[in-house]
């Protein structure tokens, strides 16, 4: 059993591709076989396992959740933080904030066009953290 910590940096809303990231820390780990838990400790950002090949597949994505979840709603009694602060909490409800991938000879057994994505729902920069655990 093993715990880590992965630091993405972002530049604002879009989806962000950590695989190798999370690839690299669980070869340092010499599991063999198991469970590999992500989770992310943010409420305004979320976790995806997505196309990696098209661009076009996240593009997508990101302009029908965006549709879907509107900034400057009048609804939004949430907005100290800003017109995108409401919204991105809403996206984190709807997507996931935690991920689990089978590990097989220490390897994930992601599918051949899969990658784990970090979605970032606000504008601003930053950076974000994801807890490893396998």
């Amino acid at each position: 059993m093993a715990i880590g910590e992965i630091g993405i940096v972002v530049r604002g809303q879009g989806l962000y591709e950590f695989t190798d990231q999370v690839s690299a820390w669980l070869a340092g780990q010499g599991v063999v076989e198991g469970l590999c838990t992500l989770f992310i400790q943010h409420t305004s950002a979320s976790l995806l396992i997505q196309e990696n090949a098209d661009p076009s597949a996240r593009a997508d994505l990101e302009s029908w959740l965006n549709r879907l979840v509107p900034e400057n709603d009048s609804l939004y009694t949430h907005t100290l933080e800003g017109p995108d602060d409401m919204p991105a909490h809403i996206k984190a409800a709807l997507t996931a904030t935690s991920l689990s991938i089978p590990v097989r000879n220490g390897r994930m057994m992601l599918g051949t066009w899969q990658g784990i994505y970090l979605w970032e729902h606000r504008h601003q920069r930053g950076k974000r953290r994801v807890i490893l655990h396998v």
